[in-house]
């Protein structure tokens, strides 16, 4: 069984074990985190999965009146902190940005994370953070990706940012991955909110490379439930090859076009399965 929180409005998903509980969605739940439990929203409920997932952590359960008043506090706090970092910002004149602002009330420390153009020299403003807000601070730099992953947004699909709701770690994305896919290698294309290359480049590129190895290549002469042709082009998604007859264009299945497919289905028969 598993279930899905999230600890702000469409917000990242945190994948939980139910344990004995079953909230339903919208019921707000407790999740054990390394500063104790925290109050956070069901957006998926329990539900079975066909895999065997191990190491989640377990629902503590539902939350309370009195966990719901904390939860509503430290959010004013980390508003109240947000508001006076942007105005000693100003006050010292330095190229910050602030992006996120966390508040762990157990120890009254404040984690600011901000952007930047270069590194910052904010020493004198975190001297002056701490007399204001009363409490430990510690700021953090942090790049483009991790800056639209605190801010969340839209992309360019239409849909919530993959590094705002299930993405945990960044994975290495090259241009070479946009050419296999026969993508157009703009930057205007193939960019995502927070500048850099999509992270979903990454998702399909297996596909390709294992469809490019067993299809002919460009420009072959092959045979096709319309004749002979010549292949111009793939269309990876559908498992299909286009091939140009004569004067037509036809769209044919990989097994239909590809030796080692042919060469089974000649040795075996078309109907073995």
């Amino acid at each position: 069984m598993v279930m899905a929180v999230s600890f702000t409005r469409y917000g990242r998903l945190y994948y939980l074990d139910p344990g004995p509980h079953s909230p339903r969605v919208g019921d707000r739940v407790l999740v054990p985190t390394d500063a104790g439990p925290e109050v956070a929203e069901c957006v998926w409920a329990p539900q079975w999965v066909s895999e065997d997932i191990d190491g989640l952590p377990v629902c503590a359960g539902p939350a309370t009146d009195e966990h719901l008043a904390r939860d509503e506090g430290n959010r004013r706090r980390r508003a109240e902190g947000r508001s006076i970092a942007k105005r000693l910002i100003r006050k010292h004149e330095l190229p910050m940005k602030v992006i996120g602002v966390d508040y762990l009330d157990a120890d009254n420390v404040f984690k600011i994370y901000f952007t930047a153009p270069h590194r910052v020299d904010f020493r004198a403003l975190v001297r002056d953070l701490a007399r204001n807000i009363k409490a430990r601070v510690e700021l953090r730099q942090v790049g483009p990706r991790d800056e639209a992953r605190l801010q969340g947004g839209i992309g360019p699909c239409g849909r919530d940012l993959c590094c705002a709701t299930f993405l945990k770690d960044f994975e290495p994305v090259s241009v070479r991955m946009a050419k296999e896919q026969d993508l157009p290698v703009n930057p205007l294309r193939i960019a995502g909110a927070c500048g850099r290359l999509m992270c979903c480049l990454k998702y399909e590129h297996p596909l390709y490379m294992e469809f490019k190895e067993k299809a002919p290549r460009l420009g072959a002469v092959v045979d096709t439930p319309e004749g002979q042709g010549q292949v111009i082009g793939y269309n990876v998604p559908g498992d299909k090859i286009t091939v140009k007859v004569g004067s037509r264009r036809c769209s044919c299945p990989s097994a239909s076009v590809c030796s080692p497919r042919k060469q089974h289905d000649a040795h075996y028969g078309e109907s073995s399965d």
